[in-house]
């Protein structure tokens, strides 16, 4: 049965990476009816940042992925906070330490600053490591009775993985296929600090192996941890789970992976919706305007390739979608633009009713009331023109507002000598017409230049710089039959004056 898992630290805000992760172990897990987990791994309690947890709950709920078990949802496998499982990881790492796999080390933060600092006055680097243990305060380097002697003087310590001292490890992930680690290259970890917690390591496989983790679908920056995992489930006897290291999300320009400070200098968020630090605020994309559905399209297409040309996916169709052998080894480019298309795709697929629902309260703020079909009207005949619902007000506000200029460049190309006298026509024609519709006003006004023999454009520039004040908007008689009759007379009347 696939049990799957997102495991979240609550250091901060959620990055999308992480967002990314969450989506594919649910993804993977909705395809193969298995279960999902959020558990939140704060051990680390120097690192912890109040608002965190329920952020990253928040955020994912609103990204549209939902948990079968977790800290909301309770299941019978929890407590789902690691700092609430204390208990546990004591109990395992005295097993580790009584077979022989973990050794207790008492050196000190000082002692150890004190090799580093040597060793790079030496050109090297200084690594607790198979040899280097050796001659420190621990308990392989010391008699049975100093360990002793230590511990009765209540001595912090904290407990070390005793790593193999030459050993091949090999395993097989998921997306990478079979890699390789030889364990002298490797260095003793530390398993539970001096606080009695467990470092991310030993409270994660424990955890892992007691919530019935069939696959760990986490980032490649975990790669390297890989083998001392393995080596963990290894000394407890246990069975492993399958293992698939998700590649990074690169930035827009640049090597290395994306970051808030790519975010920032080049305008887009990093954040699935804003994290307020203090008197810092961070941009979600949520509150820059973006579907939750496009964001989790754009985050699924990073990494995972369908093997198809389609590029717009329901959720729905993502589940039945994806597998882990379309996961890419290599690392996938960040495209703000192209996370903005996949808005304004989710943007135009959504009626005019809809999009009304979403521009009504930015209407409201700038004082403008008005009926709702009218506002699903307008939103159906701009939506092309925008990815964001709140891009609407630029393409829309001459509906509501009259302009009280007229964009100089577009003037000095449509006026001419005779504009004005054509304005006092074309006005006197619109006011013959009674059911002021975009049909009857556009066949009343073709008719005339028609029997005029006047050029179509010679009318229809000026028009339109009279009722929006530049030269843009939708077809000039449909904007005519949503404003209406009396106000499309007194725009003209206005510019005329103006001209």
């Amino acid at each position: 049965m696939v049990r799957v898992r997102f495991a979240p630290s609550p250091t901060g805000p959620l990055h999308i990476g992480g967002v990314r992760t969450a989506l594919f172990n649910y993804l993977f897990a909705k395809k193969n009816n298995g279960t999902m987990i959020l558990r939140i791994e704060d051990t680390d309690q120097t690192r912890f940042v109040d608002g965190a947890e329920d952020y990253i709950m928040d955020s994912l709920e609103w990204c549209g992925i939902r948990f079968d078990e977790g800290i909301r949802e309770g299941g019978s496998f929890g407590p789902y906070r690691q700092s609430e499982r204390r208990d546990i990881y004591a109990n395992y790492a005295e097993i580790l330490l009584n077979s022989g796999w973990a050794y207790m080390a008492f050196d000190t933060p000082e002692e150890l600053d004190e090799l580093r600092t040597q060793a790079e006055n030496d050109g090297n680097t200084f690594v607790y490591n198979h040899i280097t243990r050796k001659n420190l305060r621990n308990s392989l380097a010391l008699s049975a009775d100093q360990t002793q002697e230590l511990l009765s003087q209540n001595t912090p310590y904290v407990l070390r993985f005793k790593m193999p001292e030459d050993r091949v490890v090999e395993l097989n992930d998921i997306i990478r296929g079979e890699v390789k680690f030889n364990t002298k290259e490797l260095d003793d970890k530390v398993l539970m600090k001096t606080d009695g917690l467990p470092t991310y390591h030993l409270a994660n496989i424990v955890d892992d192996h007691l919530m019935e983790i069939s696959h760990v679908i986490r980032g490649e920056e975990w790669l390297p941890s890989l083998p001392l995992h393995y080596l963990l489930y290894e000394a407890f006897g246990w069975e492993k789970p399958q293992f698939a290291h998700l590649p990074l999300i690169l930035k827009p320009t640049g090597k290395g992976k994306l970051s808030k400070r790519d975010g920032d200098k080049m305008g887009f968020p990093v954040f699935p919706t804003q994290w307020n630090a203090g008197d810092e605020i961070y941009r979600g994309y949520r509150e820059d305007g973006y579907f939750p559905q496009a964001v989790v399209n754009m985050l699924a297409l990073l990494g995972w390739n369908p093997g198809t040309e389609q590029e717009i996916f329901s959720l729905d169709e993502l589940i039945k979608a994806f597998s882990l052998d379309r996961v890419g080894k290599s690392g996938s480019r960040f495209d703000p633009e192209k996370t903005k298309w996949f808005n304004h795709q989710y943007l135009i697929k959504k009626s005019g009713e809809e999009l009304a629902e979403l521009y009504m309260p930015i209407l409201s703020e700038k004082g403008i009331d008005v009926q709702t079909e009218i506002v699903a009207r307008i939103c159906d005949m701009l939506k092309e023109r925008v990815s964001f619902v709140h891009e609407l007000w630029d393409e829309s506000e001459f509906f509501f507002v009259a302009p009280n200029e007229y964009d100089e460049k577009f003037l000095k190309k449509a006026v001419k000598d005779d504009t004005a006298n054509l304005i006092m026509k074309l006005i006197e024609v619109l006011k013959d017409v009674d059911d002021f519709n975009s049909q009857n006003t556009e066949s009343a006004v073709k008719q005339w230049l028609e029997i005029s023999e006047i050029g179509f454009g010679r009318v229809m520039s000026p028009f339109r710089l009279a009722l929006v004040g530049a030269g843009k908007g939708p077809h000039v008689f449909d904007i005519v039959e949503i404003i209406g009759k009396s106000e499309t007379i007194n725009r003209l009347d206005k510019f005329l004056e103006q001209i």
